[in-house]
């Protein structure tokens, strides 16, 4: 008998009837498995059964549904290594993607007939399945289904526990498992025969248990988000935060509008968190699955929301900010109303990252603690080096990981254990921010970071102050400055968009060690023939390379500053005549998608400087690329 979800109406799953009718055989699922990217990021393909990446339709081939399965088995045996005196508890959610009923219906059999207590939770945002792991220490695990910002035919997993994804060995481990137990010529047998042991009213009660746990989860959701706004846990500085916030809106009276794009965030904390902190709100494509427009919240992805907001602004000019998500919800960026020209803009990727960090450290400088670590802010390698400008106003230092969320949550976890205090962190290349104790990125603390540099004068002053700009800002006689005048007083760098076509190529050649040494060779001829030009035209004295290696920052120029498969991010930093990084250009192949990704970061206004570097990038990869093929 088919199962509905309470909340939404859709299709859970049939308990009582097989998916599988006909198994394939092993080598139609090792072929279907081909696409599949496996990396710390996330474990994605495209998952429609009709192949197309834009496709709505909520079934999946038996040869997919299979390698769900293999997935499940793998956190499994994962997961025994590691809690071996009693049955391990783990979470299962998805984003709201069609094909996630259908992966959650393979895997959820596999646990039950794994003998794993699951806690199902169905559509939730990521942000808040992950609190949820990490306030029960019950909890030994989860398994979320999404594809992130991917289209909406493609789906994937992301394995984790303690409120984050597992990066580092954990990652290593899990794939490798994955691997092996996929190479088995029997698997697609083992596959059957543990799916006929899944005890079917145990299946049943655990779809019967979802409203309650979902309900479980929103409450954890709502008061671990209160505690990251306070930077807190105790009660009385929860409050205190939500009262002087609550007081500060109410003069200022700030409106928000929410378009979430039919993703999970649709039923999440978002308008009860904003209201309660006297935040209006006004959301929009609020339903489940009301995807209309790209996943990817970049670009023109944020022009329903931005035409919203200057609409909304016309009729009631509280609503100065908007924020759109991507399908699981642990990342948005924000459009904003520019006050002075009555124009709706949106905000880049990098800007976002940029205000948070600021707002947040004028937050910890103005609220030291008593143990007086030193603040240090965790970024990706292609994080622009505005951050790092940023934090030197404050006397912060910038450390740098690999791309993918893990290795910056880990970076940060390692700073900690040296002293620092790391409240914020982040792939500035990609938007949002994770404020800390928060482990994933969340668009509600990014929005709330920007409120409260919007309402509270101080942070925003102490800025100015240390920037040596009090005569620019005349913060002291106005109260309702906005988003664009804090923009005018960030250090200027323009940036390549991550999600820009030219950021991104399509390369013949797998083997990115290769790729890597052809490319210095390339680059050392080419620094030689532009070294002139660099120097009279753009004041470009000297460089340096910098490879990252998960948490790691390896500077120095060539092979020997690189190891194991080579798939990390490489970036030539250049300098001017006294030294001061200007420039990069930097380059790596995604974990995610089948894609090359290329970025220049220069300091000023000048796109041309910065079409220029990208352009001379990319001529020097596919001239490397093409050498090899």
């Amino acid at each position: 008998m088919q199962r509905f979800d309470k909340a939404t109406g859709f299709l859970i799953a049939d308990p009582d009837l097989d998916y599988i009718t006909r198994w394939p055989d092993y080598s139609s699922v090792l072929k279907a498995a081909e696409p599949l990217i496996l990396s710390a990021s996330g474990w994605r393909k495209i998952f429609a059964v009709d192949g197309d990446e834009e496709s709505s339709t909520e079934h999946i081939s038996k040869e997919d549904y299979v390698i769900a399965s293999i997935m499940a088995l793998s956190f499994s045996e994962f997961l025994k290594k590691r809690v071996t005196n009693r049955k391990p508890l783990i979470l299962i959610g998805m984003d709201s993607r069609f094909t996630g009923p259908a992966i959650a219906d393979a895997m959820t059999r596999i646990f039950i007939s794994q003998n794993i207590e699951i806690r199902s939770l169905f559509i939730i945002a990521a942000p808040e399945i992950m609190a949820y792991s990490a306030v029960d220490s019950n909890i030994d695990g989860f398994a979320y289904i999404s594809a992130s910002h991917n289209p909406i035919g493609h789906n994937g997993l992301k394995f984790g526990s303690n409120g984050g994804v597992f990066g580092g060995d954990e990652s290593i481990e899990l794939i490798q498992t994955f691997k092996e137990l996929l190479g088995d010529k029997n698997i697609v047998d083992i596959v059957n025969d543990t799916l006929n042991r899944c005890d079917t009213i145990k299946y049943i009660k655990t779809i019967e248990s979802i409203p309650d746990w979902k309900g479980k989860a929103y409450s954890e959701y709502l008061k671990f988000s209160k505690s990251v706004i306070a930077d807190s846990d105790e009660i009385y500085n929860i409050e205190a935060m939500q009262v002087k916030l609550k007081t500060a809106a109410e003069k200022r009276n700030i409106g928000v509008i929410s378009e979430l794009n039919g993703s999970a965030r649709t039923l999440s904390i978002d308008r009860d968190i904003l209201e309660n902190y006297g935040i209006s709100v006004k959301s929009i494509n609020n339903t489940p699955r009301e995807i209309v427009h790209r996943i990817v919240p970049e670009g023109f992805s944020l022009d329903t929301c931005r035409e919203e907001l200057e609409n909304q602004y016309k009729k009631d000019n509280r609503f100065i900010l908007g924020y759109v998500p991507d399908n699981d919800g642990d990342r948005g960026n924000l459009v904003y109303m520019d006050e002075k020209t009555g124009k709706a803009e949106i905000l880049e990727a990098q800007e976002v990252f940029a205000l948070a960090v600021l707002s947040e450290l004028a937050f910890m400088s103005l609220n030291k603690k008593q143990d007086n670590n030193p603040l240090a802010v965790a970024v990706n390698g292609p994080t622009s080096m505005r951050i790092d400008t940023i934090a030197n106003t404050f006397g912060v230092k910038v450390f740098r990981a690999e791309v993918g969320e893990a290795n910056v949550v880990n970076l940060a976890k390692d700073l900690r254990k040296k002293g620092y205090t790391v409240r914020i962190l982040g792939e500035g290349s990609n938007g949002g921010n994770i404020t800390y104790p928060a482990a994933v990125r969340d668009p509600i603390n990014t929005v709330f970071s920007v409120i409260k540099l919007l309402l509270f004068k101080d942070f925003f002053k102490l800025w100015c102050d240390l920037k040596g700009n009090k005569d620019k800002i005349i913060i002291d006689n106005t109260e309702n400055y906005g988003i664009s005048d804090i923009l005018a007083t960030l250090p200027f760098f323009t940036t390549t968009s991550a999600y820009d076509d030219i950021a991104i190529m399509k390369i013949t050649t797998t083997d990115q060690s290769s790729l890597k040494k052809q490319y210095e060779e390339i680059f050392l001829m080419d620094w030689e023939k532009n070294k002139e030009f660099l120097r009279m035209e753009l004041n470009i004295q000297s460089w340096r390379e910098i490879n990252y290696e998960i948490k790691e920052e390896k500077t120095g120029f060539g092979k020997k500053f690189r190891s194991g498969v080579e798939k990390g991010g490489l970036k030539i930093v250049f300098s001017d005549k006294d030294g001061l990084d200007t420039d990069y250009i930097w380059m790596r192949g995604s974990g995610t998608e089948p894609v090359f990704r290329v970025l220049a970061d220069c300091m000023g206004k000048s796109k041309e400087r910065e079409k220029w570097l990208l352009h001379w990038q990319r001529s020097m990869i596919e001239r490397a690329d093409k050498s090899l093929n």
